[in-house]
Formats: structure tokens, C-alpha cells, sequence
């Protein structure tokens, strides 16, 4: 416990320096806009942001792009409370009793809750963060290259399985990923591999043209543009504060919406939008009223917006001290680590102690941050929305060009985002999910490594796998959650058999 005090000590004395300051706040305001756009999303956001972190060291550049990726948790609230529009996907429970607080004219309690909420989750999921990924990172250290093989392939199984579209389709995209992440010079023979002769891809596809191109192109694409803005009214300060009676009936389900939010937001998958919907329904559920759910109850608001504060905080977890991406914003997140020379898992607490606590702490300062931008400067940020999107949209897309051209001065660059703009748009048009995609073509290298330094091991015995408990635990796991799926779909087809037998027979009598 001592040395985990000092090490954090060690993290704010980089956190509090006034350069790295400067940059978890502008992370923290850019992420507060983000969030209440509808359209764009902290995925977007963090993509296109992505390539201006080039000319910065590590810790500011994660600093950063983490405070947009927490900071749009906030900003998603206000739009769903005030207009009914969720500014991104964990946002949409918050829609339902936040709006109908604000038509009984009580939308800025429902801000003030959602802020506090969000904030003493946020605080939970930090604390949390620093008692368990550096015991959990000195664990993984006895993890060889088959048993980081087998997690990864965990991974990428868990995450199809948590996934809201197909579990075959999910694989299929994180498979077309793989297969994108092994274009460029193999490491270990030195040939150059699908590369068409284009030397600009003797070091593989970038996966800053593939984010920005699906995520903030993609989006753009798919988002039907609006010529009329939505009417917005902003509450007047005094309006912010809660009753005594309304911060009594949040207590409870923003300390549930904490710790439930946290334990899911572990899990790989889109955590932060499954904890929202699991923390509505224990919240209705628990409820003694819960026939005031829908027409403005304070627990509503103040469970799931706790929820997916404390699972965007617990997605971190694996991925700094495994090394594992438990979703596509973390994805992201782990790559501007990798260009920056940093390889998140169990070496990161102690070879780059600074990136490591420096980020922690930093994020207790950007929970303060928000929490003091997020109250006092709402009238500020809902004039946002009254920027026409035939303005905002283009942009969006001049950024998403001329930052993907700055990171390697590359023309090949942008045809590359561009292409994957469109590829981003066609996805969402035929219902596939393009975020394993992105997840597939980051962990290509480390998974091909460690399958092939793992076969180098048992000279070419596929057995190794089995032989190493650890390893073979993890692929035991991934058998059942894909016997788990099998058994689902086989269920769902037996159904739909007996529903048509059934339709029939009455049909005949």
C-alpha cells in the first residue's frame, strides 16, 4: 500500500505540472462537446483527435485523448436531459426521465445530479484503477507468449459475445481486421507482404487514416444532415440545485450505478452502454416506486449516468496492465500509446512509471475539471447546438483530412481514410459493426507475434497451447462462450421452427 501511495504521489507531481494540466483540460472540454453533439460520439472524437497528439510525448498525448473519452460521458447528459437527444450511445437511458424532469421544470437538477454522479463514479472507478492494475500487471508477468495468444483470442471471442450484432459477424470484422494489420514487412522473415508495390506500406496500414476514416468519416456518412436546429433553453444557475428530498433518492443509485459500472466495465464489449441499461433496470427494479420510472425519476438519471462513468474508468484496467483492448475507444487509446513507442500491459507500471501514474492521476484531476465545467458553463455548451450542421459537418471533415495528412505527410494517407470513410458507411448501411475492425487491425502484430514466438517454442507443435495451464484456461473459456452463442442460435432456430408448425396448424383448423 505504501508504495502504491508513492507511486502516486510520483503520478501527480506529473499530473499537476501546468503543461500536462493544459492538455487534460483541453481533453476534458473537447470530450464535454463531443459528447453532446449527436453524431459523433467520444470514438469519433478521440479518432480525429488522434494525429495532433503526434508532436507530444506519451503521457500528454493519453492524457488527452482519455479526458475526451471520460469527458464525453459528461457531455452525453446534457443534450439527453434538455432536448431528448442523447450525444452518444450511453446517454440514451439518461433521455427517458432526464427530459421528463426538464418538462416538469427540474432539468437543471437533473444536470446537477448527473454531474455529481458522474463524478463521484468517475472518482470510484479511478481509485479502483489504482488498487488493482498494478497487481493484476505483476500477475501478468508470468504470462509467455502463448498464454498473451490465448487472451488475446479471449479478447476477440468475449467481445463478439457481448456484441449487440452477430457473433459471426463480429468475428468476420475482427477477422477482415487481422487480415489488414498483416499487410507491410513481416517482422520475423523481412519479406514485404500485400503490399501492391506501394512502399508507403512497408509499414502496414496506419491505424490512425483506418480510425479517422470509419469512426469520423464513417459517421458523418451515415448521419442524415439537419437544416434546422432544435430550439434550446438553458438553466439558469440558480436552477441547478437539487432538493434535499432529490439528492436522498440519488445517493443510493449513484453508490450502485459506481460499483456496478466499474465490474462491467472490465468486461470487454461496449461496457460503458451496457452498464447504463443494467444500471436502469436494478434501479427499476429495486424501486418502490417504480411506476415513477419514465416520468422523471431522480434514480433514472442518477444510475446510469454513475454506471457508465465508472465502466468508461474500468475499461482501463485490462488495457494498461494486459495490454488489452476491451473495446474500440480503449483500441484507440492503446494505439496512440504504441506510435508513441509505449506497448501497454504488464511492463508499463514499471518500465514507464511516470505514463502509467502520470495517467492515473491526471484523471482525479480531470474528474474535478469536469465536474467544475460541466455545471457552471452549461449554458455555454448548449449554444453549441445551435451551430447549423451544413457548417459543422464540413468541418469536421477538413480536420479528419488534414490531420490524417500531418502524421506521416502521406497522400497515401488520406486515400486510405477517405476509402475507409466509405467502407465505415457501408457497414453501418448494412447493419455490421465496423469498431472489431479497428480492434482486429491493432492487435494483429502483438497476436501474430505471440502465436508465431509461441510455435518458434514448440518448434511448429500446436500443443503448447494445451500444455500451459494458464493458456489452456483462457481457451477453455473461449470454447464455452462460443458453445455459449452456438446453443443460443440453435434455440432461436428451434423457436422459430415450432412458431411456423404452430402458425400453420391454426391456419389448417
Amino acid at each position: 500500500m505504501e508504495a502504491t501511495i508513492d507511486s502516486l504521489l510520483l503520478g501527480f507531481s506529473v499530473a499537476l505540472r501546468p503543461d500536462v494540466l493544459l492538455y487534460a483540460f483541453v481533453g476534458c472540454l473537447v470530450g464535454t462537446l463531443v459528447g453532446m453533439l449527436p453524431g459523433i460520439g467520444p470514438l469519433a472524437g478521440i479518432s480525429i483527435l488522434l494525429p495532433v497528439t503526434f508532436g507530444l510525448d506519451a503521457t500528454k498525448a493519453i492524457v488527452m485523448l482519455a479526458g475526451i473519452y471520460y469527458g464525453s460521458q459528461y457531455g452525453g447528459s446534457t443534450t439527453s436531459i434538455l432536448m431528448r437527444i442523447p450525444g452518444e450511445a450511453a446517454s440514451v437511458m439518461t433521455c427517458i426521465d432526464g427530459y421528463a424532469m426538464t418538462r416538469r421544470g427540474r432539468g437543471g437538477a437533473a444536470l446537477c445530479i448527473a454531474a455529481v454522479g458522474s463524478f463521484v463514479a468517475g472518482t470510484f472507478g479511478v481509485i479502483m484503477l489504482t488498487l488493482v492494475a498494478p497487481p493484476l500487471g505483476a500477475f501478468a508477468l508470468r504470462f509467455g507468449p502463448p498464454e498473451f495468444t490465448a487472451l488475446l483470442v479471449l479478447g476477440l471471442v468475449f467481445l463478439a459475445y457481448m456484441s449487440a450484432t452477430s457473433l459471426v459477424r463480429t468475428l468476420l470484422m475482427a477477422s477482415v481486421g487481422l487480415m489488414l494489420g498483416m499487410i507491410g514487412i513481416d517482422v520475423m522473415t523481412g519479406h514485404f507482404r500485400w503490399a501492391f508495390d506501394i512502399p508507403e506500406l512497408g509499414d502496414g496500414i496506419g491505424i490512425v487514416p483506418v480510425a479517422v476514416g470509419l469512426f469520423g468519416l464513417g459517421e458523418i456518412l451515415s448521419t442524415p444532415s439537419r437544416t434546422v436546429t432544435t430550439a434550446v433553453v438553458a438553466p439558469r444557475f440558480r436552477e441547478l440545485l437539487p432538493s434535499r428530498a432529490e439528492w436522498r433518492e440519488a445517493a443510493a443509485p449513484i453508490g450502485r450505478g459506481s460499483v456496478l459500472g466499474f465490474l462491467v466495465g472490465i468486461i470487454p464489449g461496449s461496457a460503458h452502454i451496457i452498464s447504463s441499461f443494467l444500471s436502469y433496470a436494478l434501479e427499476r427494479r429495486l424501486s418502490k416506486t417504480p411506476e415513477a420510472f419514465g416520468h422523471g425519476a431522480v434514480a433514472g438519471v442518477a444510475g446510469p449516468e454513475s454506471a457508465n462513468n465508472a465502466a468508461s474508468t474500468g475499461a482501463f484496467v485490462p488495457m494498461l496492465a494486459l495490454g488489452l483492448p476491451t473495446g474500440p475507444v480503449t483500441a484507440v487509446l492503446m494505439a496512440a500509446l504504441l506510435i508513441h513507442g509505449i506497448p501497454p500491459g504488464p511492463q508499463l507500471v514499471t518500465e514507464h512509471p511516470n505514463v502509467f501514474w502520470g495517467f492515473v492521476a491526471s484523471m482525479y484531476v480531470g474528474n474535478l475539471m469536469l465536474l467544475a465545467l460541466n455545471l457552471p458553463l452549461v449554458g455555454l455548451f448548449v449554444s453549441v447546438l445551435r451551430i447549423p450542421y451544413a457548417y459543422l459537418y464540413p468541418l469536421i471533415v477538413m480536420f479528419c483530412i488534414v490531420g490524417v495528412y500531418e502524421v506521416n505527410h502521406s497522400i497515401v494517407d488520406v486515400w486510405i481514410m477517405l476509402a475507409m470513410g466509405v467502407v465505415g458507411w457501408l457497414l453501418r448501411k448494412f447493419d455490421f459493426d465496423p469498431a472489431p475492425l479497428v480492434l482486429g487491425l491493432v492487435i494483429a502484430p502483438i497476436l501474430e507475434m505471440s502465436l508465431r514466438q509461441s510455435l518458434v517454442m514448440s518448434n511448429g507443435h500446436w500443443t503448447i497451447f494445451v500444455q500451459r495451464p494458464i493458456a489452456a484456461v483462457l481457451l477453455a473459456l473461449c470454447a464455452v462462450l462460443l458453445a455459449l452463442s452456438a446453443a443460443s442460435l440453435l434455440r432461436r432456430r428451434r423457436d422459430w421452427r415450432a412458431r411456423l408448425a404452430a402458425e400453420e396448424a391454426g391456419e389448417q383448423a
